[in-house]
């Protein structure tokens, strides 16, 4: 059975949505810190720390896209943009999901990605083993 992450937009987030370009680009800008990261410890981190391709379907167009491993050690991940609630009390969130045949790299890297974009976005962070992690300001 896949399992899925959450990390949901409240009050005090940074941003109330997040569309699949953006956060395609705070992936990728993510990748571009490791890189100027292992330019300064003078090791090719970069590849180690990111080892996915982002990949499209033209089934998940505007809804997800999937993070495709380059080594055996990582498979895929799919990340995709929704929202729950009415209209008017939409509440938006970003969906990290590991599919059945992912792998224990898959799963760390997930919650590597999920951990960034939640304290990035100051974000409530609802983790694959059911915990969840406020970013968010709380009174």
């Amino acid at each position: 059975m896949a399992q899925s992450a959450y990390i949901k937009f409240v009050t005090g987030s940074a941003v109330p949505a997040l569309s699949l370009d953006e956060l395609k680009q705070r992936l990728l800008h993510y990748k571009d810190q490791l890189a100027l990261t292992a330019k300064q410890l003078g090791w090719e981190y970069d590849d180690a720390g990111f080892p996915y391709t982002i990949e499209t379907k033209p089934e998940g167009e505007g809804k997800w896209f999937y993070l495709k491993g380059r080594t055996p050690l990582y498979k895929y991940i799919v990340i995709g943009v929704g929202s729950e609630g009415d209209q008017e009390q939409a509440r938006h969130y970003v969906q990290v999901v590991l599919p059945d045949d992912a792998t224990h790299g898959d799963k760390a890297k997930g919650n590597e990605f999920c951990k960034y974009l939640g304290k990035l976005l100051k974000a409530e962070l609802h983790l694959f083993n059911g915990r969840i992690m406020y970013f968010n300001p709380r009174k």
